[in-house]
């Protein structure tokens, strides 16, 4: 059987990206493949895990000292010791195809030429726009934002794009300077996985060879079973909690419809949104973080999953994980999101940002019934079972290989 060299900045599930990270390396693992990990150091990396070759932690937000900062802000641009990790690991593992997912401002795309000199193919699934957009979401202050579109890279300084400071914005202007005048993604990488087919086309727009960029959907995972939805509840938001997923209108949307709202999550937005529920009066619970057990408790006690993005969505995971566990989604507009969701069907859409129209979906699911909902739920759990299961991603993702002369 062949070895798959799974890479990841980060080694533990912090987000969507990195569900399909450890899923598709045990999903290859279950399949008989040799399977090693790449990623950085970190306190929450999942326990047992071999961690000899990972490159040292980048932490920019957190590193204390003139020198340590500087170290780190090089280490974006290019990070020399992930390149001499992963250096060891190919020539010990020597492994036959590598598959990288986010990578960017931490191990750095120096990484890619050392696969490339081992003479190992490269696949990357953009799980964010970074290939495109040096600040990757098309997010500016708010607003989606395509100002860089045909190497207008500049504008990412001069709008202060990243936490609205020059000093970041300029880094990552540098970065991506660096990286397209070197080609360190352009030369290196074989083939980019596109999860959604709003990405695919928007890598396309940006630039990027239509025939590199493959559009294959993430997979639902298996860990929720569908359960009766209650007569009496709100909606349930879960997700980071920050500016772009559209909290601050799902708020208002709930002091509007007087629609309970429980938001499980943290992030940087986390103070902010608790002191705009406490002024506006909305009937919005705060529960934190949660997984497992705990999300899934919540599940039991929510009507509808809602996801308010106000940003170029990809194909998030919390849809899929919804569907799972038989919710039907009310989700915006925006990115992938629409084709997540049969409009009527598996739950409803509705215009990015308006307050109004959220407020009106929120009334809408608490004043149908549990059975239409239910009803709508398991449409959702089909749609997850026959378009986005693990067998459909396997079968993909193993034809893709192969296509780069890698079978199993």
């Amino acid at each position: 059987m062949p070895r798959l060299l799974n890479i990841n900045n980060y080694h533990y599930r912090r987000g969507g990206a990195e569900v399909v990270y450890l899923g598709h390396g045990e999903m290859f693992a279950a399949q008989g493949w040799a399977s090693d990990w790449f990623s950085m150091k970190h306190p929450s990396n999942i326990p047992g895990t071999d961690e000899q070759y990972f490159a040292d932690l980048i932490d920019l937000e957190h590193m204390e000292g003139k020198l340590a900062k500087m170290q780190a802000a090089a280490a974006i641009v290019y990070n020399r010791d992930a390149r001499q990790k992963i250096a060891r690991l190919l020539t010990d593992r020597r492994p036959n195809i590598a598959h990288l997912h986010n990578i960017y401002h931490h191990l750095s795309p120096s990484i890619l030429s050392e696969i490339k000199l081992h003479e190992v193919p490269v696949v990357l699934t953009a799980h964010d726009l970074k290939l495109a957009c040096p600040s990757y979401k098309m997010l500016s202050h708010g607003n989606v934002c395509e100002r860089c579109r045909g190497g207008k890279i500049w504008n990412v300084a001069v709008h202060k794009c990243l936490k609205d400071s020059r000093a970041l914005s300029g880094l990552i202007a540098v970065e991506t300077a660096v990286h397209r005048l070197s080609r360190m993604y352009s030369s290196n990488i074989d083939k980019i996985i596109a999860p959604s087919k709003f990405y695919q086309n928007k890598l396309i727009e940006w630039g990027w060879n239509a025939e590199s960029v493959i559009y294959i959907p993430n997979f639902a995972p298996n860990r929720w079973k569908e359960t009766a939805i209650p007569d009496e509840g709100g909606v349930l938001y879960f997700g980071r909690l920050s500016e772009e997923k559209g909290v601050a209108t799902l708020i208002r949307a709930s002091a509007a419809s007087g629609v309970p709202v429980v938001i499980a999550g943290t992030g940087p937005a986390m103070t902010d949104l608790h002191n705009l529920a406490h002024e506006m009066s909305a009937p919005v619970e705060f529960v934190g973080y949660c997984a497992g057990s705990d999300l899934e408790s919540l599940f039991h006690r929510t009507r509808a999953v809602v996801l308010p993005s106000e940003w170029y969505e990809n194909s998030p995971m919390s849809i899929l994980e919804a569907y799972s566990a038989g919710r039907p989604v009310i989700g915006a507009d925006i990115g992938g999101i629409p084709e997540m969701i049969c409009n009527g069907e598996t739950g409803w859409i509705f215009p990015s940002g308006d307050i109004d129209a959220l407020a009106e979906r929120l009334i809408a699911v608490s004043t149908t019934s549990s059975s239409a909902l239910s009803e709508m739920g398991h449409a959702g759990s089909q749609l997850a079972r026959e378009k986005f299961s693990e067998d459909s991603y396997l079968l993909n993702m193993t034809n893709l290989y192969a296509s780069l002369g890698v079978k199993a």
